[in-house]
């Protein structure tokens, strides 16, 4: 009989199981990491992820990303994109990703009143100018000053 390892299947693994976190943009791999729990964005609410979860892809939404590790908690900003949950192995593709504190929370505030002060006059204007204020608001919430 075929072990867990060899099947993929990380359920039985016992309470020491972890997770393998991969983070990928189109520039660079921005870490790939071995973590306890991620919490990742979707597009229609956050998802927990723990050791054995059933497999998934999900659409990422505009917001915090974070892995925990023992006590410690990392958070990312995540800009869209695509998760996919195999085994015991998340990986992440988005167009963008910060870690919390690279965002600069006074420029990115001042570029969110900029946005909802902008006139849109067609459809596509105000599509446009709701996406950048979704994302503009979860960098906000990202860093932590809003």
């Amino acid at each position: 009989m075929a072990s867990h390892s060899e099947t993929g299947d990380d359920r039985g693994a016992g309470l020491h199981a972890r997770l393998q976190c991969q983070v990928v943009t189109p520039e660079k791999t921005l870490f790939d990491k071995t973590v306890d729990f991620v919490a990742l964005p979707l597009y229609d609410g956050e998802l927990g992820v723990l050791p054995g979860r059933s497999p998934l892809i999900g659409r990422l939404g505009y917001g915090e990303l974070r892995t925990r590790t023992n006590d410690a908690v990392e958070r990312y900003f995540v800009d869209g994109g695509f998760a996919q949950i195999r085994g015991n192995l998340v990986t992440i593709l988005t167009s963008r990703a910060l870690p919390a504190s690279q965002i600069d929370s006074s420029n990115t505030a001042e570029a969110l009143e900029k946005a909802e002060q902008q006139p849109a006059h067609t459809d596509e204007a105000v599509a446009e100018k709701t996406k950048t204020v979704a994302r503009l608001r979860a960098m906000l919430r990202v860093s932590g000053k809003h």
